[in-house]
């Protein structure tokens, strides 16, 4: 019957608003109970968050939900929404595979399932794609790369930084050692905006040496240290670089340093150290366009 709404779909559909997009579309559930077990893996998330959720993360927000609907490594599981969100958001669920439920629930509800108040009301769903072995990823890289290898890095809000600068300057990969967090933390996600998605990366295995790694694969290791023995704007172009981070304090490991080429950014008398996302902004930024094209 003309007009009428298609089995399994949301009352937004039947006016037509979103035949434009290709099909199969969506399939658009209301949700009236905070209590709807198919809503279980959103319920109370800071607290999953902190327990981890067994190969699955969540995204949220608009930009990484764009991310997320259109790569193709992470599998979009479901997506949660505020019906007053769906006519915006439209073009990117329509991205998603037609399997792909989207539950539409009032902002009330919305903030009872996740146990606080959702300003966005935006969260996505998804299967963590399967490691990287950093041995495998760097072997896929094209002949100039470059790389950036966190080190320590345990704090969300840096690590969500670090990926939206390696997105935003184009790296190619990034390592992380064994002790650094989650990338794939909601909180990380979100402040990447989505560059945790976008960037290829891989952890090192325990026993891996990561210098060692490095030389194999035909890349200089470039450490950033306050003590660095060159300043970065003097450091030549390097055709296969790879840029070590560590964390806020402690830095890297001396045994690191020593078997790399340290880099310093000269600051004003009196103050020695950046935020590490601000200064991997600045070492990225020098990196990339000392190997661009002139």
């Amino acid at each position: 019957m003309p007009g009428a709404s298609r089995p399994g779909r949301a009352d937004p559909l039947a006016a037509g608003r979103f035949r434009r997009y290709r099909i199969p579309m969506p399939v658009f559930i209301p949700i009236d109970d905070p209590a709807d077990p198919r809503l279980e893996p959103y319920r109370d998330i800071r607290e999953r968050d902190l327990v981890g959720r067994q190969g699955r993360f969540i995204a949220e927000g608009e930009t990484v939900l764009r991310v997320l609907a259109g790569q193709d490594r992470h599998r979009p599981l479901s997506v949660l929404i505020a019906p007053k969100r769906l006519e915006k958001l439209a073009p990117i669920l329509d991205q998603l595979a037609g399997d792909v439920p989207v539950y539409l629930a009032s902002q009330p509800v919305l903030d009872g399932i996740v146990g606080f108040e959702l300003h966005r009301g935006i969260l996505a769903l998804a299967e963590r794609a399967a490691p990287l072995a950093a041995d495998d990823l760097l072997a896929g890289l094209p002949e100039k790369a470059l790389v950036l290898v966190l080190v320590g890095i345990s704090n969300h809000d840096n690590m969500g930084g670090l990926f939206r600068n390696a997105a935003g300057f184009g790296v190619d990969a990034v390592l992380l050692d064994p002790t650094c967090c989650d990338p794939l933390y909601r909180k990380a996600i979100r402040v990447s905006v989505g560059g945790v998605l976008r960037v290829p990366w891989a952890r090192l295995d325990g026993d891996e040496d990561l210098i060692a790694l490095l030389d194999r694969r035909g890349f200089t290791p470039v450490a950033l240290s306050p003590a660095g023995e060159t300043a970065l704007l003097d450091l030549e172009p390097l055709t296969r670089p790879a840029l070590l981070l560590g964390a806020e304090g402690p830095g890297l490991p001396e045994a690191t340093l020593a078997r790399c080429r340290t880099v310093s950014i000269p600051m004003a008398p009196g103050f020695d150290s950046l935020n590490v996302a601000v200064t991997a902004g600045i070492a990225l930024h020098h990196l990339r366009a000392a190997s661009s094209p002139t």
